[in-house]
């Protein structure tokens, strides 16, 4: 199978971490690292704002003029970056200013090596599966794409929440309890792993559906295929949906939320030899026997 490769690599768009003003010497030496190699940097207003520069340009404008997006900070940074350049499908390299990240992989100090091969096609783009949802309300429907998980969740502590549950049309489960966890693969070591759920393969296409203190031992997660469609609805009771933990909804009893695999996944820039099952040792400390 041939991999997926840039068009060209001339102009880099980035976005910083919000409220981190701190970052700007951070930003500065890469932006010379980039332009060193003869790629162009870009940087949207929020961030330019944030750092006291006055040279940002407009989101939009900023993913139509780059060849690939830049996000400076953590997992949460890239995440955000991911979900609101979505419909452009430009690739999102992430450079991690703290430690390594399960996403933002590529560390300040790698930064020159990871440009070096980026100019010579040694790299991966790597295409993760996306949610492509709404909520159904009487009048019209909420639109939204989420990269990790959509979480439904209780509006209060005081009360469970009953979730039915259908594939495809048909009714196969309600759950009771905390709330319900709809994950992609990418976001399987995110909420769904604190909730009990299985770890999966990034690059797998598929739900998994991890209850959160279910009020039956009976209630297990769940994964299906992503070319399933998922009704869920709360019959009698308000509930929250949670979309990558950064927008939420209130869901009115009645309204249908829809899940949906998206056509076309996320695109990440990765280094060569990035290798998944390390990240994952790391970050989880697999093997560790002491």
């Amino acid at each position: 199978m041939t991999e997926e490769k840039l068009a060209q690599v001339k102009i880099a768009g980035f976005v910083i971490k919000p409220d981190a003003p701190e970052i700007r010497h951070v930003y500065d030496e890469i932006k010379e690292k980039f332009q060193a190699k003869g790629i162009r940097v870009l940087l949207v207003e929020h961030s330019a704002k944030m750092i006291g520069y006055d040279d940002g340009i407009d989101f939009i404008k900023l993913c139509i003029e780059s060849d690939f997006l830049v996000s400076l900070g953590g997992d949460g940074t890239l995440l955000s970056l991911v979900r609101k350049s979505y419909s452009f499908h430009k690739p999102v390299l992430g450079i991690n200013a703290g430690t390594l990240g399960f996403l933002a992989d590529v560390t300040l100090d790698e930064v020159d090596t990871f440009l070096d091969n980026l100019l010579v096609g040694r790299y991966r783009i790597d295409e993760r599966m996306m949610i492509d949802g709404y909520i159904q309300t009487a009048d019209g429907r909420k639109n939204f794409y989420a990269f990790n998980d959509v979480v439904i969740t209780r509006p209060s502590i005081s009360h469970m929440v009953k979730i039915d549950a259908s594939i495809d049309d048909e009714w196969f489960n309600t759950y009771r309890g905390d709330g319900l966890i709809i994950s992609t693969p990418t976001g399987a070591t995110a909420y769904n792993l604190a909730a009990g759920g299985p770890v999966m393969y990034p690059l797998t296409k598929a739900f998994i559906m991890t209850p959160v203190a279910a009020h039956s031992l009976t209630q297990r997660p769940l994964v299906l295929p992503s070319d399933f469609t998922i009704n869920l609805s709360s019959p009698k009771d308000k509930v929250i949906v949670m979309i990558d933990g950064q927008d939420d909804y209130e869901m009115q009893a009645g309204e249908i939320l829809v899940i949906n695999g998206a056509e076309i996944g996320a695109k990440l820039l990765h280094k060569k030899e990035r290798n998944y099952f390390s990240v994952l040792r790391e970050k989880l400390s697999w093997g560790d026997i002491e």
